[in-house]
């Protein structure tokens, strides 16, 4: 079990002002190989659900992992502090985020930052600094070089990242992959040769959930009947997500099922500045603000997911969607754009059906299918579940993980 330590935005400040960087490690165990694991803060997503689970299970009698924040507002400090994590606000350094400049000039500018890093690495004695999200690889890397340390490059996006496909080759010891769409292309200038598919970790006790209490509770909740069918879409609100696609889905079921008793709801946040008002503009456009809520971010997320019909996926290129596995665990059918690693993880009519890409009216025929044949959804949902049981627990990923951080240290 990892100690509890609640840091205060006041305290993070007042850390900062005394010491000029975030607060100061705590004693040195020198059995124990330390791992920084820092994360840019504000929104929490499937990345660092899964990242902050591995820091969990880890092996406390050989590792000691360290959580750093670059923000102490948002959702994301809250998560850490009720899942009774230890973290330290990070240095006050700039964070490399997309659009930033990269031309020579910059990267000199922000020489002093790099520098105050690489001490603060040395200072703590970290021997691997594991990072799990773009701006934490563009702002990790060469700082983790300088000082010694072991980088591992925890690759969650888009196998053409400019990172990945720039600094990964150099700087980065090895480069974890969420799926093997994920993993980098092969080349001369590729990291593709040091990389691994890693799935993410999940809670398989949720599979233990009581589906039918929590469709009552959600019943009770709404205010709708048993015979009203419930399709969930959990994600950021960003253009890769697809949302649009799923509020195209529903007025596509609407014109064929005009009497279909239905509620479709949109689990997220903004992730992309704008998206939000277009969303909520073309919810009103295709004439299904009646059957469309958007309820924002929630946690926990499992019993609303475990109460629904069916859980849609329309996104395109995800590397590896977290809910879905999580919909396959709690024995909700799922229907899913045929892309990206989506492919990895469902096998159509086997454990979920696919539908075409960007294709509303194919999505909504699949659902509807499930609706009219719950024999089918039922024998998809068995499937799913018996199988993210078996290739998805937290003890097979820790196994891996575990696995390669001895082999970079050993390297």
């Amino acid at each position: 079990m990892i100690e509890r330590r609640t840091t205060t935005i006041q305290e993070g400040i007042a850390a900062l002002a005394a010491q000029g960087h975030g607060t100061r490690a705590h004693p040195a165990y020198s059995m124990r190989t330390r791992i920084c694991f820092p994360f840019a803060g504000g929104l929490i997503g499937g990345s660092h659900v899964s990242a902050l689970k591995l820091v969990q299970s880890l092996d406390s009698t050989e590792f000691e992992p360290l959580v750093l924040l670059h923000s102490l507002e948002g959702p994301l400090r809250d998560f850490v502090e009720r899942e009774g994590i230890r973290f330290e606000l990070a240095p006050p350094v700039h964070v490399w985020r997309p659009g930033d400049r990269a031309a020579a000039r910059e990267v000199i500018r922000y020489l002093p930052d790099v520098l105050r890093m690489r001490a603060y690495l040395k200072e703590r004695d970290i021997r691997i600094v594991h990072t799990n999200e773009g701006p934490m690889h563009a702002t990790w890397a060469l700082p983790t070089r300088l000082a010694g340390a072991r980088h591992i490059w925890h690759h969650r996006g888009h196998p053409r990242a400019r990172g990945l496909r720039v600094q990964a080759p150099l700087l980065a010891s090895r480069v974890l992959c969420v799926s093997n769409y994920a993993a980098p292309d092969p080349g001369f200038w590729s990291a593709r040769r040091k990389s691994s598919a890693v799935y993410s970790p999940f809670d398989t006790s949720i599979a233990e959930i009581d589906r039918e209490a929590a469709r009552a509770a959600l019943e009770s909740r709404l205010g709708i009947g048993p015979e009203t069918v419930v399709l969930a879409f959990l994600g950021h609100f960003s253009a890769r997500k697809r949302p649009l696609i799923f509020v195209e889905t529903i007025a596509a079921l609407r014109q064929r099922r005009p009497n279909l008793p239905l509620v479709a709801l949109m689990f997220g946040e903004e992730f992309e500045p704008g998206i939000e008002a277009r969303l909520r503009a073309r919810i009103d456009e295709v004439g299904v603000a009646d059957l469309v809520r958007i309820i924002g971010f929630v946690q926990p997320v499992e019993p609303w997911l475990a109460a629904s019909d069916a859980l849609v996926v329309p996104a395109v290129d995800e590397p590896f969607g977290r809910t879905l596995v999580e919909a396959m665990l709690v024995g909700t059918p799922v229907v899913a754009a045929a892309s990206g690693g989506n492919l990895e993880a469902i096998r159509n009519r086997g454990n979920g059906l696919l539908a075409r890409v960007d294709d509303p009216a194919d999505l909504a025929a699949h659902i509807l299918e499930l609706i009219d044949h719950p024999e089918l959804a039922a024998t998809i949902a068995h499937r799913a579940k018996q199988e993210a049981l078996l290739k998805f627990s937290v003890g097979h990923h820790v196994k891996k993980v575990t696995a390669i951080y001895r082999e970079v240290l050993a390297a």
